[in-house]
């Protein structure tokens, strides 16, 4: 099983053109994050988690050439606004590119993109299944799923685990139930915005406390924001176990 990050940042605290930050000055690599999302290739299938505005992008740099279900973890548009670039996959695989999400999500991506849904659809739309789930298991192409329900501030927001491999964005407090569905993964891809207090996201203090519990052998910070401060310093500070992610990264389980 291999996850690639197709992205670790976030809308949150993006600069303006011109911010002298530190980070914004950075010429590493890593301290250039575009929007949420991840790659999952297991047993020869192809998932996306989210697709941000910044998915084009993130597909043509990773070379993802095929894509078996697009699934979302909640409707804000840092994590929807390129469901439309789906339609080159369309174009290759000559079917359908079945999406999973709650109904609430489903029922946004509607509106937002009411072209798709139109009964007489303009030639060239993407061709899409909506598969409501709810917070159980569920199988996309015989690869389990589990939900995690987190809240996002007052929404619910579904992170998931794929065998041995959770991933857990847009998070500010977990159920101690939905807890240990993560305890004993190898792998966590965790939200971590920044260092201050926020209303809806886990800072850093809050997630390295959180991983303290959960005892996960390997984690992955992810949905920083540029306020977090420089990848290297960052990571510097870190338990040896938990190192901020960064774009392109690639996880091998």
């Amino acid at each position: 099983m291999r996850v690639t990050v197709l992205g670790s940042g976030t809308s949150q605290g993006v600069p303006v053109i011109g911010c002298k930050c530190e980070v914004c000055r950075s010429l590493d690599f890593r301290d250039k994050r575009l929007r949420v999302s991840i790659h999952i290739e297991t047993e020869g299938k192809s998932f996306i988690i989210d697709s941000g505005p910044d998915f084009r992008q993130q597909i043509l740099r990773e070379r993802i050439e095929s894509l078996d279900a697009l699934i979302f973890t909640h409707e804000h548009k840092d994590h929807t606004a390129g469901m439309d670039d789906i339609r080159s996959f369309n174009f290759l695989q000559k079917r359908d590119i079945p999406l999973y999400g709650h109904q609430r999500v489903l029922d946004q991506l509607k509106r937002e993109f009411a072209y798709v849904f139109e009964e007489k659809k303009y030639p060239g739309v993407p061709q899409v299944k909506l598969n409501p789930i709810e917070n159980q298991p569920f199988t996309v192409d015989n690869i389990e799923f589990t939900p995690i329900e987190v809240m996002h501030h007052l929404l619910p927001v579904f992170g998931f685990r794929i065998k041995d491999f959770s991933y857990v964005t847009d998070a500010k407090t977990i159920s101690d139930e939905e807890k240990e569905k993560i305890k004993g993964s190898k792998v966590l891809i965790l939200d971590a915005l920044q260092k201050e207090d926020h209303l809806s996201h886990l800072t850093l203090s809050e997630a390295l406390a959180l991983i303290e519990e959960l005892n996960v052998e390997t984690v992955f910070l992810t949905h920083i924001s540029h306020r977090m401060g420089l990848h290297d310093k960052v990571n510097s500070e870190l338990p040896d176990n938990v190192k901020l992610a960064y774009d392109g990264l690639q996880i091998e389980l």
